[in-house]
């Protein structure tokens, strides 16, 4: 090969954008627009746009995407570098091993609140015959279809769902995510102000992650939550135990003796939610959980 032809074959060379070469140029890319995982986004991204799974994508370094599957990835790298979700982005999130499909109706499920999860099945596993959840601001629907889908794994009891949010817009996302887990017929969608429309004295768990954002806290948070997700889902009110005040006294009215509350909150909020329970009265041993890194996370508490 003569010298004008190695340095067209190089030049040629650089101008093939395989999937290698996309992966490593958008990484930078969004790393140097403030990505904490530029490299996970970056594939997510990619298998998006091909339609793939994220590890086809290890196997296919050396291929060039087709033009259409280029254009859909600059796309998507262009709204994420400007601050937009990847959940946002591919409409979808797993959540405890459970694939949930979202919208900027809804907040993003995350890691912490898989805690709710674990600590209702710790206690459903011990319980026998008919089990009565409430799932309160649902939003996405993530807790109400974890519990659900691992309940199945627990045949002596029998467990009745309901999912409960205040946005009419939530409550679809919530719903279609339902069906599309097959749990369309088994989880009650409802509407409404917390606990205020159901009857008394009627469950065994009443789980949530309720809003718990105080609004100094809000205008601390990353911009790519505060311009994406829901401020409804978020916001508390001024000291960001609110909603959580009204929570403990309507879950009081509501469960059977013996039955729990457990619900999300802020670490920084953690001993006040724990006073709110101990100030209550009624809870015995009301306590808090710490979450994967070590911080308070999860209130818990047994209706006497």
């Amino acid at each position: 090969m003569s010298d004008a032809d190695s340095t067209q074959a190089d030049t040629t060379q650089k101008d093939v954008w395989t999937i290698l070469r996309m992966l490593q140029w958008t990484t930078e890319h969004l790393k140097k627009h403030g990505s904490g995982s530029p490299r996970l986004d970056a594939e997510v991204l990619l298998a998006h746009a091909r339609n793939c799974q994220r590890i086809d994508l290890y196997a296919a370094y050396n291929e060039e995407p087709p033009e259409s599957v280029k254009a859909i990835f600059r796309d998507l790298v262009k709204r994420r570098a400007s601050g937009e979700p990847v959940a946002y982005l591919t409409g979808k999130k797993e959540f405890y091993s459970v694939p949930i499909r979202v919208s900027s109706d809804c907040l993003i499920p995350r890691p912490e609140t898989e805690h709710v999860v674990v600590a209702c099945l710790d206690r459903l596993k011990r319980m026998r015959g008919p089990v009565q959840i409430v799932d309160v601001c649902t939003g996405s629907g993530c807790i109400a279809a974890a519990v659900a889908k691992e309940s199945q794994r627990l045949p002596e009891v029998q467990v009745t769902l309901t999912a409960i949010d205040l946005s009419p817009e939530a409550l679809a996302i919530a719903k279609g995510n339902f069906e599309q887990l097959g749990f369309g017929g088994s989880i009650a969608v409802q509407q409404g102000d917390l606990l205020a429309s159901l009857p008394d004295q009627s469950y065994d768990f009443i789980l949530s992650n309720p809003p718990y954002i105080s609004d100094t806290e809000y205008l601390q948070l990353d911009k790519t939550v505060r311009n994406y997700e829901p401020k409804m889902a978020l916001v508390s009110g001024p000291t960001g135990t609110e909603v959580i005040e009204r929570l403990i006294q309507q879950a009081a009215a509501k469960l059977k003796p013996g039955g729990w509350l457990i619900f999300e909150h802020s670490p920084m909020i953690a001993e006040r939610c724990l006073g709110l329970l101990q100030a209550a009265g009624g809870w015995r041993e009301p306590h808090i959980i710490k979450d994967l890194a070590g911080h308070p996370r999860i209130a818990v508490a047994e209706r006497a």
